[in-house]
């Protein structure tokens, strides 16, 4: 090896050296903030614009309410119980729509991932449901079902249904087909196959649905709330819109923010807790 050689072997060695380094301190610089605080910058940043623009006069209070503003009509809101009582009555709303969607979507997914003949009369059919306005279907479930609580619920169910399908029936059909041979070969029935095999395998898909179905639930709320409803944050928007009162506008938004986040975070435990088995690329 000539001396030229011997130097550039050394310069690259001391370059790989030092990013290696660099990325070490990175990481470890990562690692001495908390995660939950990391992700709380974006939210802050955008708070901090909103206050700024409000304080120097630049964003009309009548377009939009300042942050103080807002804070403090939230603090009343909850003092007099109608934001408590409007997350209460929203959240039961959700949770009956979310639970009949939920189990006819995972139901279905089962029935058309399973057998070929369930794929046949079922998924033609969903597929042609799914390319409907949900909220266009609102004037028949009114006709059908009145303007009580069961035309919410039914939307929230209808809405929230082809998520879990979708994802679950395309789980179901993306198992390997060696696992299943493997399982056969091993001596398990249809009902090992399926508990073994074909349960975990497509238990990330149907996680998946059921975070869209959890978004898609909440952003239906708004719409089914403002149709005779006496109670709900759907109201309560729909009351504050009308009087032009964007603090309570605000509030309300923010609610459906911080309940989406709260679902959301539900979803990701119920991953960790139940995909540990399954290891994948978390970011670097």
């Amino acid at each position: 090896m000539t001396t030229l050689d011997l130097e550039v072997h050394r310069t690259v060695a001391a370059t790989t050296a030092s990013a290696a380094g660099s990325g070490a301190a990175a990481a470890v610089d990562r690692r001495r903030v908390p995660r939950p605080l990391r992700r709380l910058l974006g939210p802050a940043l955008l708070i901090g614009c909103w206050a700024a623009a409000s304080g120097s006069g630049w964003l009309d209070a009548k377009t939009l309410a300042s942050p103080w503003k807002v804070v403090q009509t939230g603090r009343k809101m909850i003092a007099d119980g109608s934001l408590p009582e409007a997350v209460w009555v929203s959240a039961q709303r959700v949770g009956w729509g979310l639970m009949f969607g939920v189990t006819a979507g995972v139901a279905l997914a089962v029935i058309a991932g399973l057998f070929r003949i369930g794929e046949d009369i079922v998924d033609s059919n969903l597929q042609v449901l799914r390319t409907i306005p949900v909220l266009g279907l609102l004037p028949l479930i009114i006709i059908w079902f009145g303007i009580g609580e069961e035309p919410k619920i039914i939307m929230i169910a209808f809405a929230t249904m082809f998520p879990v399908y979708q994802n679950t029936f395309s789980a179901i059909r993306s198992v390997d087909d060696k696992l299943v041979e493997a399982g056969a070969t091993f001596g398990l029935g249809r009902v090992g196959l399926v508990r073994h095999v074909l349960i975990p395998g497509a238990l990330p898909g149907f996680l998946v649905g059921l975070r869209f179905s959890l978004t898609i639930s909440w952003l239906v709320l708004v719409f089914v709330e403002q149709v005779n409803a006496q109670r709900g944050l759907g109201f309560l928007l729909n009351n504050a819109r009308s009087f032009y009162e964007t603090d309570k506008i605000v509030v309300v938004l923010a609610v459906y923010g911080v309940i989406g986040l709260f679902s959301d975070t539900i979803v990701r435990l119920l991953e960790r807790s139940l995909l540990s088995w399954r290891r994948s690329f978390a970011g670097r």
